[in-house]
């Protein structure tokens, strides 16, 4: 639980830098829509990606999950993928976008 809030507040305490995120189209991310991201990460993700999105080596490296393809990420995340079961019946829509958000910023250095 406390490895969750830590991911979280790491997300918090880089507001400027994530801010930068941009999306496919170039367009920034609302800081807001990535420290929900790092909730919904920490709630739901973490489990299998690892905390800061360094998991096992039978997982996807989020790290370097391509940035151009933000229809691949949501496809994965909603209809699952190899072994990833699909959270579409689980996160909304909004959800999902604010978790792509979040991948794309990455986890700030310590």
């Amino acid at each position: 639980m406390a490895l969750r809030h830590a991911a979280a507040l790491a997300v918090l305490l880089s507001v400027s830098a994530a801010a930068q995120a941009q999306d496919a189209a170039g367009k920034a991310f609302p800081p807001e829509q990535i420290k929900r991201g790092a909730t919904l990460y920490a709630a739901n993700c973490e489990s299998c990606h690892g905390v800061r999105m360094i998991g096992p080596e039978w997982a996807i490296d989020l790290a370097t999950f391509p940035r151009d393809r933000p229809d691949r990420f949501v496809s994965s995340v909603t209809n699952g993928k190899n072994t990833m079961p699909p959270w579409g019946d689980v996160l909304k829509a909004e959800e999902i976008q604010a978790l792509w958000a979040y991948v794309v910023a990455g986890e700030p250095a310590r």
